[in-house]
């Protein structure tokens, strides 16, 4: 292929690109005039449905388990650690859900989610304090 066939396609190959893009730009555009008035109103009202928080609930659990299983034996420790602070951010979010007065679904859960984040963060300590007495000199 001589030089200047090559920058007419080179060229023409731009122009084809730059064309695509506006075609891609005004799409989302008009999918985001389409999809964000409708997802505003429902994060703005808080009255996510059912489908829609057990959706994140196993996308969560998917996400989990492909990040737990794919660590290394030397990460462990810190992953332990990080699991601790995950577990107290839960607690936290579960006294927020448990705090209000009366009793309905959403408190039960709240105070589920206490125990057992306090069970896995007292847990957690136990183990790392084995885990660190194993490399520990005997007397």
């Amino acid at each position: 292929m001589d030089p200047k066939t090559f920058s007419e396609h080179a060229a023409w190959l731009a122009n084809e690109a730059g064309r695509l893009a506006n075609n891609a730009a005004s799409l989302a555009n008009e999918a985001s005039q389409i999809a964000v008035p409708q997802v505003a109103d429902v994060a703005a009202s808080g009255k996510f449905g059912f489908l829609e928080l057990f959706s994140i609930f196993v996308l969560a659990c998917f996400v989990g388990f492909y990040v737990v299983w794919s660590v290394t034996p030397a990460l462990h420790s810190p992953l332990m650690a990080v699991t601790n602070a995950i577990s107290s951010v839960i607690i936290v979010g579960g006294l927020l859900a448990a705090a209000p007065a009366g009793v309905d679904f959403a408190k039960i859960m709240g105070l589920l989610a206490v125990m057992l984040a306090s069970v896995n963060i007292f847990g957690g300590f136990i183990v790392t304090h084995r885990m660190l007495s194993m490399f520990k000199k005997k007397r």
